[in-house]
This record gives structure tokens, sequence and C-alpha cells, in this order.
């Protein structure tokens, strides 16, 4: 009986474009010269992986999504199985008036690895892990600094419709003016809505003290000990 022989695709390049989405993906696999396949799968790198590797071996394999929702990970998941992946930002990728009218996944998934295949994809920068999540240490710090302004600023608009002047427009509000808010005499309801203003900026308030807490430990760690400026530029 005819063996078949074994498949052996060295020499050649597959390019996966993938439509990443949160329950599953569009991908579209080609060659250099066309494409050969557009398929759902599981939201899953390893899925994708097994796929290539079963269907064209001893290939080489480069991929390309688009950053989003989803990260890094995937990313870091074919990098780990020594597959070429690069992040691309949305509006770095070339996109022709006929492929707007058709927008779909299909679409896009092939628009990526066409791209790809032509080296007309220059991927984002990706940050190693560990300093991916001291960045959200900086990220956190940052909005919790935004939310105790957006509180301020809630209880100064507050005060001025209910005619209340001061002269309290400055950055730090000291404890005895939190305690002079506490105590302006008020109807009831008015002193209940005040006092949940004021509960909520002292709330937002600890959030600010904590994250600023881990923002200067995390200037003090033996991999930013020769980066100064990031202290003073996030507590500046």
């Amino acid at each position: 009986m005819e063996q078949f022989s074994q498949l052996d695709f060295t020499g050649q390049t597959i390019f996966a474009g993938i439509d990443v989405h949160k329950k599953s993906w569009k991908v579209c696999l080609r060659n250099d010269e066309m494409e050969l396949r557009t398929f759902s799968q599981n939201p899953s790198a390893q899925e994708l992986i097994t796929h290539l590797e079963k269907n064209y071996p001893f290939a080489s394999y480069k991929v390309v999504y688009e950053a989003g929702f989803c990260g890094f990970h995937y990313q870091r998941a074919f990098a780990d199985a020594g597959l070429d992946c690069i992040v691309v930002h949305p509006a770095d990728v070339p996109t022709s008036d006929k492929e707007k009218q058709t927008k779909s996944d299909a679409v896009d998934c092939r628009k990526l690895s066409k791209t790809l295949s032509k080296n007309e994809l220059k991927g984002i920068f990706v940050p190693k892990l560990e300093q991916q999540e001291d960045r959200g240490i900086i990220r956190v710090y940052q909005q919790m600094i935004k939310n105790q302004t957006r509180c301020k600023n809630q209880i100064r608009g507050w005060l001025n419709f209910q005619g209340i002047r001061t002269d309290r427009d400055q950055r730090y509000w000291s404890n005895n003016f939190i305690k002079w808010l506490k105590t302006v005499p008020l109807g009831l309801s008015a002193r209940v809505n005040l006092d949940l203003l004021i509960q909520n900026y002292e709330q937002t308030r600890q959030m600010v003290l904590a994250a600023t807490k881990q923002v200067r430990l995390l200037s003090k760690v033996e991999r930013y000990k020769q980066k100064i400026g990031l202290s003073e530029v996030c507590l500046g």
C-alpha cells in the first residue's frame, strides 16, 4: 500500500493574522504567495501553535494581532514557544477603502496576515512582564490622583451651588478644612449630601496615600535605583 510522504514545510514561512476577541479568534494563514486557510478557533495561543505544527511542520511561523484588551500575554505565549509574534497598533495597519467598507473579522485577519507577509507591519514595544506590572502601579497611582481631584471638584461645585464660599482652592486640603466642612450649618438633606461627598473624598484620599506608598517603595527597588527620575515624575 502506497504511503504518503510526511509533510515538510522546511524553508517556508507561514504568516498568521489573528483578529482577537474574548470568546473566539478569526485566523488567516498564508505563505509568501497565497492565502492558505481562514478559520475560527478558541482564544488560545497553544491551540493555534498546535494547529501550525501539525499542518505546517518544520516551517517558520510569524504571527500578528492588534493591541487591545488582551494586552501582551498572547504575544509572550507565542514567543515562549519559539514563534515570531508582534503586536501592532490598529492605526498602523494599512487599510484600503474597500476593506473599510466591508469590515469583518475575516477581512481583518486576512489584512493582518497579508501585510505581515509583505513586511509592512511594525510591532509596538512589548515590555517585560515585570516592567508591565510596575507600570500598572504607576497607572493606578495616577488614576487615584485623578479621582481625588474629581472628588474635590464635586465638593467645590456643591458649595458654590449652595452659595457657601471658601478660599480652599489649593492642591492640599488640611484635616482642619475637612473638619470645617463637616460642621458647616446646613439643612438635614443638604448635610447628608455634603457628608456623602466628604466620605467619598476621604476614601479616595486613603487610596491615594496607599498608592503613593507603593510608588515610593517601587522607586527604591534595585532595578530602579539608577532611574532617579521615576519617583520625581510620579510623585512630583
